[in-house]
C-alpha cells in the first residue's frame, strides 16, 4: 500500500503531459462529482442507443475505438515551431519537451534501453507517411519482434508489445504486410495548433491522407462492425435500459454536497481511488460495500497516524494532526458515510452496465488476441474500448478492469520477440 504522501505525488504525476487522459466510466463521479455521474449516464445512454440501432442526434453521438495494448506511446509529426519532423514518447509535451529530430537526439535523450532502437526506427520510417500534423499512437512491434507461432493447430504471425499478444493467420494478406514491415503503429489521437506548446488534442486519427509504406504497418483504432454482430437484442436493450434507470433512481439518494466535496478535494479523492485500484489489482470486486469502506477508513487512519508519529518537528506533528482531524471528520460523518455507501452501489451498477457493453463489443474482432502463459497461448479478449463524444474531446475507457488486471499480473513475463 502506498504512503499517504505517495498518493498525492502520484496524482500530480498523472496530470503531467499534454496527451489526453482516459478515465474509467465508473470513476467519473469520483473525479467530477455529480456532473461526472451525469456524464457517465449520458455515455451509457448513447452507447445503449448506438448498439440498439437507435438514431442519434449529432450532440448525443459517440465514437468508438478499440484500445490496443501497445507500448511505447509514440508521438510523431511536424513541429509547427520549426517545421521539422520529430518522434517522441510521453515526454513530448513536458515543460522541456523531449523531441528527437535526428538519431543523435535519440542517443542523447534515450542513451540506453529498448526505446533507443525503436525511436530510431520511427525516425527513419515514419516521415515516409507524409504526416502534416502531430499524431499519437501505440507501437505494436518493431523489427525482429514479429514471429510465427502455431496456436491450437493453426499457424499465426504474432506480435506482443505488452500483456496481450496479437495473432493474424499466416496465410492472410495482413500477415504478409506485417512480416514485411519494420515497425507497426496504431494511431489514436491527433494534435493541431500553430504553436507546439499550445496544440490541442482530439481523440481519433484520420489517416486517409497518409502515404502507404511497406516499412510501416499502420492503422487507426476505429471500431468497425462490418458483420453487425455488435447489436443488442431487444431483451439486452431492455436489460441495460433498466440498469440505467436504476442508476438514475439511486443517484437521488446521494448527498450532492458530499459527493462534490470528495471529487474536488485531492486529499479525500486520491486515497480512495488508490484503494479501489489496489483492490482491482488484487482481483477483488466491491461486493461487500461496508467492508470495503471500513477497510479504507482503517487504512487511511493508520497511514495518517503513522505520519504524525514519524514527524520529528512539533509544528509538523501539529500540522499533520490538524489534517488528519479534518480528513477523518469527512470519512466518519454519518451523512457522508451513507452517501459513500450509495456511491459505491452506483459504482457497481455502472460497472455492470459497462460490462454489458464490453461483452457485446467483444463479439467483433478483426485481429486475434491471446495471452502468453507458461503453458502456451490462451485466447483472451482485447484490452477494451474507448468511447468518444461528438466533439472528440471527452472520452472514457470501457475495460473489464478485473480481468485485464488479472491477465497483466499472471501473464508469462518471458516471451519470444
Amino acid at each position: 500500500m502506498l504512503s499517504f504522501s505517495k498518493f498525492l505525488s502520484e496524482a500530480a504525476d498523472a496530470k503531467a503531459g499534454k496527451n489526453l487522459h482516459l478515465d474509467h466510466l465508473e470513476d467519473l463521479m469520483l473525479l467530477r462529482g455529480m456532473d461526472g455521474l451525469g456524464d457517465s449516464i449520458k455515455f451509457l445512454k448513447s452507447l445503449r442507443n448506438m448498439l440498439a440501432g437507435h438514431a442519434q442526434t449529432k450532440t448525443s453521438r459517440v465514437g468508438l475505438t478499440t484500445k490496443w495494448d501497445g507500448s511505447p506511446a509514440i508521438f510523431c509529426g511536424i513541429n509547427p515551431d520549426n517545421g521539422k519532423f520529430f518522434v517522441a514518447t510521453k515526454g513530448a509535451f513536458n515543460v522541456n519537451p523531449k523531441l528527437c529530430y535526428t538519431p543523435s537526439d535519440v542517443d542523447e535523450q534515450y542513451p540506453s534501453g529498448g526505446l533507443n532502437p525503436k525511436l530510431k526506427l520511427c525516425l527513419e520510417y515514419l516521415p515516409d507517411l507524409g504526416i502534416t500534423n502531430v499524431l499519437q499512437g501505440d507501437m505494436m512491434f518493431s523489427e525482429g519482434e514479429v514471429h510465427k507461432e502455431t496456436i491450437e493447430g493453426q499457424r499465426y504471425v504474432v506480435f506482443r508489445p505488452n500483456t496481450i499478444a496479437y495473432a493474424i493467420p499466416e496465410d492472410s494478406d495482413l500477415a504478409k504486410r506485417i512480416l514485411a514491415a519494420k515497425i507497426g503503429v496504431v494511431f489514436h489521437t491527433t494534435y493541431r495548433g500553430k504553436v507546439f506548446a499550445e496544440m490541442n488534442a482530439s481523440f481519433g486519427a484520420d489517416l486517409s491522407s497518409l502515404k502507404p509504406s511497406k516499412a510501416v504497418w499502420y492503422r487507426d483504432a476505429s471500431f468497425t462492425d462490418a458483420s453487425g454482430a455488435a447489436n443488442f437484442t431487444e431483451a439486452e436493450t431492455k436489460q441495460i435500459t433498466a440498469l440505467i434507470a436504476q442508476i438514475e433512481a439511486t443517484s437521488n439518494q446521494l448527498n450532492p454536497a458530499a459527493v462534490n466535496k470528495l471529487a474536488t478535494n485531492e486529499f479525500l479523492r486520491t486515497p480512495l481511488m488508490t484503494w479501489n485500484n489496489v483492490k482491482i489489482r488484487e482481483g477483488t470486486e466491491v461486493s461487500n460495500i461496508p467492508a470495503h469502506i471500513k477497510g479504507f477508513i482503517t487504512k487511511i487512519d493508520a497511514e495518517m497516524s503513522k505520519g504524525i508519529i514519524d514527524a520529528k518537528k512539533e509544528d509538523t506533528k501539529l500540522k499533520r494532526t490538524k489534517e488528519k482531524t479534518e480528513i477523518m471528520h469527512y470519512w466518519t460523518d454519518a451523512k457522508n458515510h451513507q452517501s459513500l455507501v450509495v456511491l459505491f452501489h452506483i459504482w457497481n451498477l455502472i460497472i455492470e452496465a459497462k460490462l454489458m457493453l464490453v461483452r457485446k463489443l467483444e463479439e467483433v474482432q478483426d485481429v486475434g488476441t491471446f495471452m502468453k502463459t507458461d503453458d502456451g497461448y490462451k485466447v483472451t479478449k482485447a484490452e477494451g474500448f474507448v468511447a468518444v463524444d461528438h466533439l472528440g474531446t471527452n472520452a472514457i475507457k470501457l475495460i473489464d478492469r478485473l480481468e485485464f488486471s488479472h491477465n497483466n499480473f499472471n501473464v508469462a513475463k518471458n516471451w519470444k520477440k
